[in-house]
């Protein structure tokens, strides 16, 4: 009789540890990669743009037609439901190409044209995707300040402006700053005050610059009862002194915003401001005879909280539309891929960067822009301020 064949397989018990061992790291390495990725600020996580642009086509109607798909059920509650086009849905994202926006396919073939990826979110009158802001890194030597072109029409900014000045104001802030001026890219100046400069990327001076219209626009707030606090940090030598690339202007910028936020409390409004590339005949305008700079609203679409930064810049383009309309190009964000896009208005929900004018204005025209803003932006706030009064009120009766 033949005996059945046995297969005996021996394992040790030190292969059993190495398996469990190596298994064990394996999971400890994903679980602390996935932790450091979440951990990190917005502005230093992996993004994809692609993967960004499909998940926001992912919409509730769509989620809806995908369920109806497997249960009939859902499709009878509202048989009028539009079907998705998932054809044009994976094209775009498998390709990143949309195929209603040659941009997509046009911002891989030109060089710098990545640079009108942004989104209009508001457009201001005449604004479009041929003329959206623009922004250019100035050139190294420029940054270092190793180099700078002497200075010309300085009588301009001793000029007062005419019109008739605000009347002392019923209400007042006292002696709290309730908004914060900064200048992420402080160095940006404009081509009328440097002498012999007519290259849009030169406009970089250390003395004549955005600061200017930061000394003019927190006047023209406290005029109207709004304190108002100033920092004229110097993010360019900061970043020489770190030796950190322009690239860095926001963190390091972010450092100094956060350290006022620290040690004022009272500050609940942050404007970052800018000076666009574009030429003239894009960022200027003429009201009632005068010309004016015309101011851009830029929102970081990587800040997990940009509705609420939107919500801010929509309402103050609405209010100059209404009373110097055309003076505000619109809303603009611009999403990962494009730059910083967070701008640091991760730190609060009434952070936003605002683009005055272009390199050729002048501050005459800066200065009018800024009494503008200065105006609707009192009205704003002291609307707010009555509504949050009468909400605490209204909450402590109950």
């Amino acid at each position: 009789m033949k005996r059945a064949s046995e297969t005996f397989v021996i394992v040790q018990g030190t292969s059993l540890l190495k398996v469990a061992a190596a298994l064990f790291l394996f999971m400890l390495l994903i679980f602390s990669i996935s932790g450091l990725l979440t951990s990190l600020k917005p502005q230093y996580r992996l993004t994809s743009t692609s993967v960004n642009q499909a998940a926001t086509n992912v919409n509730g109607e769509l989620l809806y037609q995908l369920m109806g798909w497997e249960n009939h059920h859902f499709l009878t509650v509202k048989p009028d439901a539009a079907s998705p086009n998932l054809t044009n849905l994976v094209f775009k994202l498998a390709s990143n190409i949309n195929l209603d926006d040659p941009r997509s396919l046009l911002g891989r073939e030109l060089p710098g044209f990545f640079q009108f990826d942004g989104q209009i979110l508001v457009a201001g009158e005449g604004t479009n995707y041929t003329n959206m802001p623009m922004e250019s890194a100035p050139p190294i030597e420029i940054m270092k300040a190793e180099r700078e072109a002497s200075l010309q029409n300085l009588e301009d900014l001793e000029q007062p402006l005419e019109g008739k000045k605000p009347a002392v104001p019923g209400q007042t802030t006292g002696k709290r700053k309730v908004v914060y001026l900064y200048f992420t890219h402080n160095r940006e100046s404009y081509l009328p005050y440097l002498k012999g400069v007519t290259n849009p990327n030169l406009a970089q001076h250390s003395k004549i610059n955005v600061m200017n219209i930061g000394d003019h626009l927190k006047t023209s707030l406290e005029d109207r009862g709004i304190g108002t606090f100033v920092d004229k940090t110097d993010i360019q030598e900061n970043l020489n002194k770190k030796k950190w690339d322009y690239t860095q202007s926001y963190q390091e910028s972010g450092l100094v915003v956060r350290e006022a936020m620290a040690s004022n409390r009272d500050l609940h409004y942050f404007i970052d401001i800018h000076r666009d590339s574009q030429r003239k005949g894009k960022t200027t305008t003429t009201l009632n005879g005068k010309a004016y700079a015309k101011l851009a609203f830029i929102i970081g679409g990587r800040n997990p909280n940009h509705e609420k930064n939107e919500k801010l810049a929509r309402e103050l383009h609405k209010r100059l539309e209404a009373k110097y309309k055309g003076l505000s190009r619109g809303v603009f964000v611009k999403p990962a891929g494009t730059g910083n896009a967070v701008y640091n208005q991760n730190l609060s929900e009434n952070a936003i960067l605002i683009e005055f004018g272009g390199v050729d204005n002048t501050f005459e025209e800066l200065n009018r822009s800024a009494d503008a803003l200065a105006e609707v932006f009192s009205e704003f706030y002291w609307q707010a301020e009555k509504v949050n009064s009468d909400t605490d009120q209204s909450t402590n009766k109950q």
